[in-house]
């Protein structure tokens, strides 16, 4: 049994270098991140394992892989790249690896709050191309923080904002606690916060779960941030909201298509700071990642032998 790191950057491949364990299953690490899905049945060979960061993989080239059984997916929005349930019905199991990246992520979303609130980006764009920008920001202490999702990044959230005297209050999908948290309705969260902060997967019942309806319904001023995925929300709506003023400022670190096209209209707008999906990329948070994604092909392997 074999595994192949499809498309790993050089960070990426030289963590999985280190982690390796003598007497591991041989992974072999391909180092060309723009491989594209046609390419994959010749790159994966007969390989039983592909570990996939970015690269999508269409169910027929999936079927094309004669080796392919399991796909270790790093990250939980393997959605975005295939469809889990379509290869599970020709034999592959697609593994997502949750928390390896909660902090990371949640001061990624901190970060673009403030940055949000504060209009650092688009001064910084002004006084680049030689004009002085002052732009008056929005004091968060005090305010309230909404958190649509109540998984481990939103709570990373929650445990920074209430050490900075910002309320939280939060909806989810399924009961939850948490202290000095209140939890809401999602229509009494939109309606209560001056910041909402979205961390829900990506699934058939929350595509689009922003909508169009529930933008207007938030409060006018609103910083909207979203490090979770970006069909989570009606991008043209959201675009109408921020060019209205609706929406104060938008953070975002993940789009409807990615990597975003030259020229998107998100790119034009100044009260939008933008983030190349990288809230997880930090060096603590790819060591886990790795580690999880090296700790499954060990346990397929071991169930294999």
């Amino acid at each position: 049994m074999r595994a192949v790191f499809v498309d790993a950057d050089a960070a990426l491949a030289a963590i999985t270098e280190k982690l390796l364990r003598e007497g591991d299953l041989p992974v072999a690490i391909n180092r060309n991140r723009d491989i594209t899905p046609d390419e994959l049945p010749a790159l994966l060979g007969d390989a039983e394992i592909a570990i996939i960061d970015h690269t999508r993989l269409p169910t027929p080239i999936a079927t094309q892989c004669r080796g392919l059984k399991h796909v270790v997916f790093l990250g939980t929005g393997a959605r975005s790249y295939m469809n889990p349930e379509e290869l599970a019905g020709r034999g592959i199991t697609v593994h997502i690896i949750k928390g390896y990246g909660d902090t990371a992520v949640a001061e990624c979303a901190i970060a673009l709050m403030w940055a949000s609130a504060r209009g650092f980006a688009p001064m910084d764009r002004g006084m680049r191309a030689g004009r002085w920008l002052g732009i008056e920001g929005v004091q968060l202490t005090g305010k309230t923080l909404g958190l649509i999702g109540f998984g481990g990044v939103a709570v990373e959230v929650a445990r920074i904002a209430l050490g900075c005297a910002i309320k939280v209050v939060a909806w989810n999908r399924s009961p939850r606690a948490y202290p000095g948290v209140e939890f809401l309705s999602l229509d009494e969260v939109l309606a209560q916060s001056d910041v909402v902060s979205l961390h829900l997967l990506l699934t058939d019942e929350t595509k689009g779960l922003l909508s169009r309806e529930r933008i207007a319904a938030m409060k006018r001023g609103v910083i909207l941030v979203n490090t979770a995925r970006g069909a989570l929300v009606d991008e043209e709506a959201m675009i109408e909201a921020l060019r209205s003023g609706h929406i104060r400022h938008a953070g975002l670190d993940v789009f409807a298509v990615e990597p975003m096209p030259a020229g998107h209209v998100l790119t034009m707008l100044e009260n939008v700071t933008l983030s190349a999906h990288s809230a997880f990329r930090t060096p603590e948070a790819s060591a886990n990642l790795i580690g999880a994604a090296l700790d499954h092909c060990r346990r397929i392997a071991a169930a294999g032998r």
